[in-house]
């Protein structure tokens, strides 16, 4: 049935909203009690938000003004990302930070750790955190910050990858709350963002695990625009003549996650209700590949 369901667009993103909030709750509860910090432009409006608690009197009891903080963050993030990344991508990225900024924000912090321990919060948390996470990003989604920025700086030339732009960012977000705080905030946030992407690592079902070649006489630029589009993923295609009409026949290759196959072959028979696909899973991609956010 979970399988079933998504194959569903908006399933798919009903589900991503619940791991919004799984992760904006499990943050708040074990985390943000704890004076700890998550990683990437979250953790930087968390740390805007402690000195302007500290340095302006700033304080909405117990609600956080990093969630706030956090989607007028991704607004020029996601405005810079549309030309680049596509309308559906960061459509659903705009919803998924909306609701996560919305649910942060709501859920009260508890005015006491509900664990004590530091490191039994941080495994809890992170544990909790990456399923979430897991599950925004199986379903094709993101709540945008770091991975909408390096996807961007990736598409327009640039030699960092995301995950070497995110790795870079946090060590220095890492460094200044060695510097602003203690060694222990420090290094217990390092080890809460550890298991989250740990447990994300293992969830995470989004990799590109399957290609396919669209066989087509239809407008080919126009079913190459509607993938970058939708799925943002980019399209080869080239042409080809059929060995039994000798007609002429354009062949499209993408790669795509095992949950978006079903929506593309609803959408090519749409457009085309005489293309044929052909599908083979469990491929490998390396190289000058880009992938959907989280990948």
């Amino acid at each position: 049935m979970i399988y079933t369901a998504l194959h569903n667009r908006w399933l798919r993103l009903l589900a991503a909203v619940f791991g919004e909030l799984l992760s904006a709750l499990a943050l708040n509860v074990f985390i943000v009690p704890l004076g700890l910090y998550t990683g990437g432009v979250m953790g930087v409006c968390q740390l805007m938000r402690t000195l302007m608690s500290e340095y302006l009197g700033l304080d909405l009891g117990p609600y956080d003004l990093a969630g706030i903080l956090y989607f007028a963050a991704n607004v020029p993030i996601l405005l810079y990302a549309w030309r680049t990344l596509g309308r559906g991508l960061v459509v659903r990225t705009l919803i998924c930070t909306l609701s996560y900024s919305l649910f942060y924000s709501a859920i009260p912090v508890p005015s006491a750790p509900v664990i004590d321990d530091l490191l039994t919060a941080c495994v809890i948390g992170g544990i909790l955190t990456g399923v979430a996470g897991g599950i925004i990003l199986t379903c094709g989604c993101s709540s945008g910050g770091l991975d909408a920025v390096g996807l961007c700086l990736s598409e327009r030339g640039s030699s960092l990858t995301v995950g070497r732009f995110s790795l870079g960012f946090n060590a220095v977000l890492y460094t200044a709350c060695l510097l602003l705080f203690s060694a222990e905030t420090a290094i217990y946030s390092v080890i809460y963002n550890y298991f989250t992407a740990m447990v994300m690592d293992r969830l995470h079902q989004q990799n590109v695990s399957m290609q396919a070649m669209i066989f087509t006489k239809g407008d080919e630029k126009r079913l190459a625009r509607f993938i970058i589009e939708s799925f943002g993923r980019s399209v080869t295609f080239w042409e080809g003549t059929g060995a039994y009409t000798g007609e002429p026949v354009h062949v499209l290759y993408v790669c795509l996650s095992k949950y978006e196959i079903e929506e593309l072959r609803r959408a090519v028979h749409s457009m085309d209700p005489h293309a044929f696909f052909v599908f083979q899973s469990g491929i490998q991609v390396d190289g000058n590949f880009r992938r959907n956010l989280g990948n």
